[in-house]
């Protein structure tokens, strides 16, 4: 099920990047009382009621500055706009209604999305009312009294935001049909690949831009099977500075992955494995999707018998966060081993959903406990009483047991790596949830 986007735009310094931080539950964003302190999108999973969301900072509106940075910032907030399916559109009651505001709400008109209109820095509902209806002259909507400094009134404009949610409305067979984003840094060969295996292929389903995500959906059919390849190659912007180019590729990049199955993480062979290619890649990790590595340019490479070592071992270095993702190497521009890059994403679409019994799934922990004794703390030591799997997409796993403090980081890990030695789940991360039961419970 794809997760609805909601944006959080405005002006700069009317407190957008508060009520981020506040709903995303952490100091996320930079928080300043200096106009354009937030300069990249940051984005969030927040859940409210039974909906979980995508939230995105934009940095603030300036709609006539012609200074590089706002002007930059007004683009970025523009792409967040195109992508977003709500948007919550802050003003200061303290700083009343300014003309800028109105060159806001006329750019959010126009993009004919639900606009949520937050009026931030309410402290008091009763005596500042009358200051917040002056925003009724906005035209879009009722505003709403909020206070993101004191958590005040932002559970009646969550409530607002969520009725504007798109209806799950795909079919069961449409939801079937894997969906592969191909992410990556500009120029890495996003498009040369999708156009090579449309070429390879030569069945062309459908080849629709996509309506609220911006994103190019292009449906390819490989030995009979269909899958939808998401294209996040509109990246490049007129800018060279490539910090300005990684903030810009962030929330598309992260709208693509939000709908995929299957992420492909293209790396460029000539340039090595990069910090930004890690910052990409852990926004699929994030996510739990199931990962494939393509290292792209590889007939352009000098080689020896040993190159595909060293740069696997360079890769696995840099993006050690996920050693279960799988790498291929290949060439988008000759068609090099596109075969097997198919094959590796059926295999990763298999293991995002493989599901093992509890009976076996406890067999495996009794072995690994026998193994390695679970850890202690004080005299006290952790009990496993089971483990079962949840869900799936990704495989999803609840462990009880007496206490969660005992449960370690690195016996968490040392499961993981004895489930992976029994069932493989290469290409997918494993999520471990820890369950607190009482003894007498048992």
């Amino acid at each position: 099920m794809n997760k609805a986007i909601v944006a959080i735009v405005g002006r700069p310094n009317v407190g957008k990047s508060t009520l981020f931080n506040s709903l995303a539950g952490g100091n996320i964003s930079i928080v300043k009382d200096t106009p354009g302190v937030t300069r990249d999108r940051i984005y969030a999973e927040v859940t409210w009621l039974d909906h979980t969301f995508t939230l995105v900072d934009t940095g603030g509106i300036e709609p006539e500055s012609r200074d590089v940075i706002l002007s930059q910032m007004r683009e970025q907030a523009q792409i967040a706009i195109d992508t977003a399916d709500v948007i919550i559109f802050i003003t200061d009651v303290r700083q009343g209604l300014v003309d800028a505001d109105a060159k806001v709400a006329d750019m959010l008109r126009r993009s004919r999305k639900p606009v949520v209109l937050a009026v931030n820095k309410v402290d008091n509902f009763e005596r500042q009312m009358m200051d917040v209806y002056e925003f009724y002259n906005l035209g879009i909507g009722e505003p709403m009294p909020i206070s993101a400094t004191g958590k005040l009134g932002i559970g009646d404009m969550l409530d607002e935001v969520v009725k504007h949610f798109p209806e799950q409305a795909e079919t069961e067979e449409a939801e079937e049909i894997p969906h592969v984003a191909i992410v990556g840094k500009p120029n890495v060969g996003k498009s040369s690949l999708v156009n090579k295996l449309l070429g390879e292929n030569r069945v062309i389903v459908s080849d629709i831009a996509g309506t609220t995500r911006d994103a190019v959906d292009t449906t390819i059919v490989h030995n009979g099977r269909e899958y939808v390849f998401i294209d996040t190659a509109g990246l490049r912007r007129k800018s060279k500075i490539k910090e300005e180019l990684e903030r810009y590729s962030i929330i598309r990049t992260v709208a693509a992955v939000e709908r995929a199955d299957v992420v492909v993480m293209m790396i460029d062979a000539l340039e090595g494995v990069t910090e930004q290619d890690a910052k990409i890649a852990g926004i699929a990790h994030d996510r739990g999707k199931g990962i494939v590595i393509a290292v792209n340019k590889w007939d352009a490479l000098e080689k020896d018998d040993k190159t595909i070592y060293r740069f696997t071992e360079k890769v696995r270095t840099t993006l050690s966060y996920m050693p279960y993702a799988e790498i291929v190497f290949i060439s988008a521009k000759t068609g090099q081993r596109t075969q097997k890059l198919f094959e590796t994403i059926d295999m990763v679409l298999e293991n995002q959903t493989l599901r093992i019994q509890t009976g076996v799934l406890n067999e495996i922990l009794t072995e690994a406990m026998a193994m390695q004794q679970p850890p202690s703390d004080r005299g006290k030591r952790l009990k496993i009483y089971y483990m079962t799997q949840v869900s799936v997409k990704p495989p999803t796993f609840v462990i009880f047991v007496n206490d969660k403090e005992l449960m370690h980081f690195s016996y968490t890990r040392y499961l993981e790596n004895r489930i992976r030695e029994a069932f493989g789940f290469k290409g997918t991360s494993l999520r471990f949830i820890i369950r607190e039961r009482k003894e007498k419970e048992q």
